[in-house]
């Protein structure tokens, strides 16, 4: 099976502060040890980070003007060794085109390459135990020769692994979003003065300022590159026909009315907090799920009266999906929903929490970030149970789950595409992962 590619156009994933700052801090230890760096970052950044952090990586080594040279070697050393020998390597066709970009230095080619033709990933090689520093003041780059590109890639193509990719015209007219100043000679690359423009900011020297420039690029959201906008324009309208009713757009002049039922007598509510506090404990009757709706269908505020909690979700969630689907619908303007989500997110994985998430996203609209770190969660959990027929009964689960999601457009398949990629080829071996999987190729 082949491996997950990063896309040429992908966004840049979105870091935390925390981070980028860690991030920064690897990228400028030129003095240590290539492989004391890795291990820093493999600890520092989990496994389900890691996806993020390798393309905010390939943003940065787009330019040749972001980083140092000894921050590009750090750089490729992460993206190569952040995958075990026995597991698909996705950053491999970035790196073998800095492997043959004769544009760039033959040290930093003589060091992608060495990477590649070493042990598969062995960290005990040898180039791994020197610094950026002592590789590129050292004379192994200058004796190396360079092995051509088709060599490179009959090793790992043969392994399933895509060393050219397809790129519609649509993205292939897409800009970056970082623009280096033609007033900065190249040479300046290689010394302190940063070489990035910011869109509203001016040009710094200092090497904090470049630092600070290459946060602030991994700060943006809409970091990478710029896709032309899809001008779809309004149809003509039909002409209207003898006889056919014309559409009024009348005036809207509401007057303002008092609410006189606000500070009134709230007991109307108690049946359905007795019904609520039940729920929490065990399955409702169907007439008494049915009593539940119906009341809070004709008199939505009753929900705010019903004594529900965002520490209670989980268990309304489990004992009755079809109740916390209702209840969290009239929530979804409250100042509170906000925790309620929260609660639903680190909630353990379940049938039924997948069930309520699924009818959210048909009944309101739900937040992006919210949908996001669901299906974070859910991907995480199926990972790290160790049961395997429960994981095999999960992965069933969430499959299903995300195939709805995508063909329902719920969700933008591209802003998870490489982490459910990820997950598909890691649970290949079941049906709907397969299945998933071909439904996300067919989206490319």
């Amino acid at each position: 099976m082949s491996a997950p590619t990063m896309p040429a156009c992908a966004p840049v994933p979105t870091l935390r502060p925390d981070e980028r700052a860690d991030l920064l801090s690897l990228l400028a230890a030129a003095a240590r040890p290539l492989a004391d760096v890795v291990a820093d970052f493999l600890t520092r950044f989990p496994r389900e980070r890691r996806l993020r952090v390798g393309g905010a990586l390939c943003f940065l080594l787009e330019d040749k003007k972001m980083l140092h040279p000894t921050g590009r070697l750090i750089a490729f050393a992460i993206l190569h060794q952040s995958y075990s020998p026995q597991t698909a390597n996705p950053y491999v066709p970035i790196l073998l085109n800095a492997a043959c970009d004769e544009t760039s230095e033959k040290s930093e080619r003589a060091f992608v390459q060495l990477l590649l033709t070493s042990s598969s990933g062995n960290n005990n090689n040898e180039v791994l135990n020197q610094s950026a520093v002592d590789y590129i003041n050292g004379s192994v780059s200058a004796s190396q020769a360079l092995l051509p590109r088709e060599q490179l890639e009959k090793q790992y193509c043969s392994n399933g692994v895509q060393s050219q990719h397809q790129i519609s015209s649509f993205r292939a007219a897409a800009v970056r979003s970082a623009i280096p100043d033609p007033d900065v000679p190249q040479s300046c690359a290689n010394s302190s003065e940063s070489a990035i423009s910011l869109p509203g900011s001016k040009q710094k020297s200092a090497s904090d300022d470049r630092d600070s420039a290459l946060a602030g690029l991994l700060h943006e959201k809409s970091g990478g590159r710029l896709g032309p906008q899809w001008i779809r324009p309004t149809p003509p309208r039909l002409p209207v026909l003898d006889g056919e009713l014309q559409w009024l757009n009348p005036d809207n002049n509401h007057e303002l009315l008092w609410d006189y039922s606000m500070c009134a007598d709230t007991s109307r509510g108690a049946a359905i907090r007795d019904l609520i506090a039940r729920a929490l404990k065990g399955p409702l009757a169907p007439a008494q799920q049915e009593q539940v709706i119906v009341e809070l269908a004709k008199d939505p505020k009753l929900v705010y009266y019903c004594g529900m909690t965002p520490q209670k979700l989980p268990d309304l969630v489990e004992h009755n999906p079809l109740i916390a689907v209702e209840v969290l619908s009239k929530l979804i303007n409250s100042p509170d929903i906000a925790g309620y989500f929260e609660g639903l997110v680190h909630m353990d994985m379940s049938l039924h929490s997948m069930e309520v998430v699924n009818r959210l996203t048909t009944a309101v609209e739900l937040p992006t970030e919210f949908v996001h770190e669901y299906i974070t969660n859910c991907i995480q959990s199926c990972q790290s149970i160790k049961d395997k027929y429960m994981q095999n009964r999960l992965v069933r689960l969430v499959c299903v789950f995300l195939q709805s999601l995508i063909r329902n457009k719920i969700i933008n398949v591209q802003d998870l595409f490489i982490e459910v990629q990820a997950f598909c080829i890691e649970f290949s071996r079941i049906r709907e992962a397969a299945g998933l999987f071909r439904l996300l190729k067919s989206l490319e």
